[in-house]
């Protein structure tokens, strides 16, 4: 059964191998996979823990994970294995109603499944530009930063 909860620490294992994975995933489509750098390189750095850190489990496995803060969904990530489950969109969902009356967020280009995702909860494009890869400044990249109005 899938439920979602607040992280523990408990969890670091489980959310960082599903991080490492999917970001493959993600810079494939986008950056290129040179660019990556593990969770465990990045989250201090990145500030993983700086707002809410949120688990979707099935049964006691940690599958998935989102951060966010006030106004911002900072981090969205889901195990290759259960991709395509609902998961993320249940995730974002839990971040969206305990954010402020505005979400923002950000999506590599290339990214289409996780951009599918946020134009389908009723996130728009705001901006879209290309500059240093934020925690890899040594690729060059381009995103979208995207806004929800609730």
């Amino acid at each position: 059964m899938l439920y979602l909860r607040r992280y523990q620490p408990k969890d670091w294992d489980a959310i960082a191998a599903i991080h490492d994975r999917a970001r493959l995933d993600e810079l494939r489509t986008s950056v290129g996979v040179a660019a990556f750098l593990s969770l465990e390189a990045t989250a201090e750095d990145e500030e993983l823990f700086a707002g809410e850190v949120w688990v979707a489990c099935d049964d006691e496995a940690v599958v998935g994970f989102v951060a966010f803060s006030d106004n911002e969904v900072t981090w969205l990530y889901v195990s290759p294995d259960y991709y395509r489950k609902g998961i993320g969109r249940r995730l974002l969902q839990q971040a969206i109603d305990r954010c402020g009356p505005t979400v923002s967020t950000s999506v590599l280009s290339g990214n289409d499944a996780a951009l599918n995702l946020y134009l389908s909860e009723g996130f728009k494009i705001v901006k879209t530009k290309t500059g240093k890869l934020n925690g890899n400044e040594a690729f060059a990249a381009t995103g979208h930063s995207l806004e929800l109005s609730k």
